[in-house]
């Protein structure tokens, strides 16, 4: 049954003493403060959070004491003493099925340590999709798998790209009845500490996007190559499928399985990043609610980026065929 194994608690990680500022009520768009390296704050509500966030607080360092939705489990938080970002003392639970994806291609540095702290933050399940990763990755996964009952792994023939990858999740994910399916790179790029955002966020939105475009997003150790790409490739797309999305090309998001189920998967053909933006197109076409949470991307941790030029080719041949077709809903 999915989500039904516990995932580990910080009970034998060595902790440091954190001083917290309870915040009640955020006025305009100001963070009340500037933290130390042992300061945060501490929030009623995710709703209250996410106003700390929008006005450039770090979603690390805010602490949430009582949950505001019914479905959720709180037992307070934490500071590993060898990090700076707060960790649940126990991760945070909720009622619907979860399933991460995760799709793989030589990422054998990264693929432990963030399963391991993905359990930290979100009871939920995980699916390894790996391409054939000459790194060994695969099999890494497998012994994870074998490891822990909520890590599964989907292997894949050869690398195909992102599209297919993630399609293949998301099939594995549907033919199992997750009510929530999530998308994240591998390489800590996204924050573990916001997948409970995400999750929250989806019980009044259809698709849930980190968006590093919207107030209070940002991006973090990038490259001004990096940089350029993402930017000119959401300002094309925006050009052609409408400004009411800030970051089309997103790759940190929640789906609904009723979303997907409606969204005619077998006709997606994007194969590279614009694999994001025709997701979010087809959402959008058959009238589904979207919403961007602000996120800070991070450069990846360990290897190379994967993001090329012939990623921002394939959106710039494929971005106006989107705008001049409609989908049918099933």
């Amino acid at each position: 049954m999915p989500n039904s194994t516990p995932s580990p608690s910080l009970r034998d990680t060595e902790q440091t003493t954190v001083r917290y500022y309870p915040i009640n009520h955020v006025s305009g768009k100001t963070v009340p403060q500037e933290l130390g390296l042992r300061e945060a704050f501490v929030v009623p509500s995710f709703e209250l959070a996410e106003a700390l966030i929008a006005g450039g607080a770090d979603s690390a360092r805010i602490a949430i004491s009582r949950m505001d939705s019914p479905e959720a489990d709180y037992q307070g938080h934490v500071q590993d003493a060898s990090s700076t970002e707060l960790v649940p003392a126990m991760p945070f639970r909720f009622e619907r099925s979860i399933l991460i994806v995760l799709p793989t291609y030589n990422e054998r540095q990264n693929l432990e340590p963030l399963v391991e702290m993905i359990g930290r933050h979100l009871v939920a399940d995980i699916l390894i999709v790996d391409d054939n990763s000459p790194d060994g990755t695969g099999q890494l996964a497998d012994q994870l798998s074998r490891q822990h009952a909520h890590v599964h792994v989907l292997h894949r023939a050869r690398k195909e790209g992102l599209g297919p990858a993630y399609l293949g999740g998301f099939a594995w994910a549907l033919a199992r009845g997750y009510q929530l399916i999530v998308e994240m790179d591998c390489d800590f790029s996204h924050a573990p500490w916001d997948l409970p955002r995400l999750i929250h966020r989806s019980g009044t939105a259809d698709l849930v996007i980190g968006s590093r475009y919207v107030p209070g997003g940002k991006t973090q150790n990038w490259s001004n190559r990096r940089r350029l790409l993402s930017q000119l490739g959401n300002a094309y797309v925006r050009l052609f499928l409408g400004t009411n999305i800030h970051d089309w090309t997103a790759g940190f998001r929640c789906y609904r399985h009723e979303l997907l189920t409606s969204m005619n998967l077998e006709k997606v053909n994007a194969k590279g990043y614009v694999f994001q933006v025709e997701m979010t197109w087809r959402a959008r076409q058959l009238g589904a609610k979207v919403c961007e949470l602000p996120i800070r991307f991070s450069d990846r941790v360990q290897g190379q980026s994967k993001l090329g030029w012939r990623s921002l080719v394939e959106t710039i041949t494929e971005v106006p065929r989107m705008s001049m077709r409609t989908i049918p809903s099933r």
